[in-house]
């Protein structure tokens, strides 16, 4: 068996950098020891670090490499958390491993260095409480060291092929792009919701995450010897949705339409690629391991930051014509003028929107994919993109209120966490937690 593998993290990019080195830490190249607060910026294309009254250059990067692993870390100033979501906010974060800084377009990238399975216990400690059902714990260890693996292939067969990743397709007429590899060529990963929530040391490891970590070492889902892109969300809204209906136009079997019960629920027609449908199935409340309002199970996945917003699983917003019309033109860059329609053109399996179209009195444009239209609706992102729209008060063809009802919490591909701990709770252990969320897979050992 290999070892544990390295990962580099990318935490944070700012012109200067503050942080604290807690322990002794070699400098790349140089005989000497740094330690304590350190302040590093950029002069002449050049990285300059102050520490301890005493100030260092280095030619476009430098890492810090700590003299004992498991004793010494670092801690970074303001990062910022939940980057564009609706509990963005900073805070000081400690890492254990190396720290690298790079210059990147004019900043500083920071990087932390450190094996998978050190990583894995911060992201699972971040992602939920660790005092979560140790079957839960054990599903999402490995589910998070499957999508992690796999970025990391990906991100090489796309350096192999020198092919560019272009995710956006642009018309007159329409507009569609998704999100996932473009930022991060650089680091394999990044430390936010972007791709999966870690928070270095400054969440506490406790003894369940460490044990679902190291009982799943090495564990991954497969499919055709090859390893699973383990998608996940935090509210699937009751059906789980395809892959290439949020990303690029890839299947993956593993990744499909799934009820997100023992059973479907009563009196709904799920095919919610149908507008009537998907009407009644977002506006309804149907059973589903997702659907609770238990406390004790939604703090096993959420924050108290994700707390503070109630209505997980069914919710609505309301804006009215000045509101909706300001906040599409400061999010697309497009004055479509007063907003006449929002028009459901396509929908994919769990009722998400994949195309909508958007009619103004200037401007009409057809925008997709689902992450998308949740940044164009919202300040900081819809909960989803499983929608109805609702116009009122309309005078001269022109709405004054639309009421967007909503479901669920995220693309809904793969995993549902509130579903997962719901099984958890009920009694399902990892293995069938993981094959009711990835059909077609298997769990197999790689380290």
């Amino acid at each position: 068996m290999n070892s544990s593998p390295n990962i580099q993290v990318g935490i944070l990019k700012k012109e200067q950098i503050q942080f604290r080195l807690a322990g002794k830490f070699n400098i790349s190249r140089l005989l000497e020891n740094c330690y304590n607060q350190c302040i590093a910026k950029i002069d002449n294309d050049k990285i300059t670090l102050t520490n301890n009254n005493k100030t260092l250059t280095f030619e476009k990067e430098v890492t810090f490499i700590p003299c004992n692993v498991s004793a010494d870390h670092f801690e970074l100033k303001d990062v910022t958390i939940g980057i564009d979501f609706h509990w963005e906010q900073k805070e000081n974060q400690k890492f254990q491993g190396a720290l690298k800084l790079l210059i990147v377009e004019n900043e500083i990238q920071v990087i932390n260095i450190l094996p998978i399975e050190n990583y894995l216990i911060s992201v699972i400690s971040s992602e939920m409480n660790a005092n979560s059902s140790l079957n839960l714990l054990k599903a999402h260890a490995i589910i998070s060291r499957s999508w992690l693996k796999a970025q990391i292939q990906k991100q090489d067969d796309i350096n192999i092929s020198e092919q560019n990743y272009n995710p956006i397709h642009k018309t007159k007429s329409e507009y569609i792009r998704w999100y996932d590899r473009e930022d991060h060529s650089y680091f394999n990963v990044c430390a936010d919701d972007h791709c999966q929530r870690y928070q270095g040391i400054t969440k506490a490891h406790k003894q369940n995450v460490i044990k679902a970590v190291h009982e799943t070492r090495g564990s991954v889902l497969m499919h055709n010897n090859n390893i699973c892109d383990a998608r996940f969300s935090k509210s699937c809204g009751g059906v789980l949705e395809l892959f290439e209906n949020c990303w690029e136009p890839v299947k993956h079997p593993y990744l499909s339409k799934v009820i997100d019960n023992d059973k479907p629920p009563k009196g709904y027609e799920l095919d919610l690629t149908n507008e009537g449908n998907a009407s009644a199935f977002i506006n309804g409340n149907p059973d589903a391991f997702c659907n609770t309002e238990d406390e004790n199970i939604l703090k096993q996945v959420l924050n108290n930051y994700d707390l503070s917003k109630n209505g997980l699983y069914r919710w609505s917003v309301e804006y009215s014509q000045i509101e909706l019309s300001k906040l599409i033109k400061k999010k697309s860059d497009i004055d479509f003028g007063e907003i006449i329609d929002l028009i459901p053109i396509e929908r994919g399996e769990s009722s998400r929107l994949i195309k909508l179209k958007i009619v103004g009195t200037n401007k009409t444009l057809t925008i997709g994919k689902e992450l998308e239209i949740r940044r164009w609706l919202s300040e900081s992102h819809l909960y989803s993109s499983a929608i109805t729209i609702k116009k009122s008060d309309i005078k001269n063809n022109i709405p004054s209120k639309f009421i967007i009802r909503g479901a669920g919490w995220g693309h809904g591909v793969g995993l549902c966490q509130i579903g997962a701990a719901v099984m958890g709770e009920k009694g399902y252990d990892y293995k069938e937690i993981l094959m009711h969320y990835y059909k077609n897979a298997c769990i197999e050992k790689i380290y």
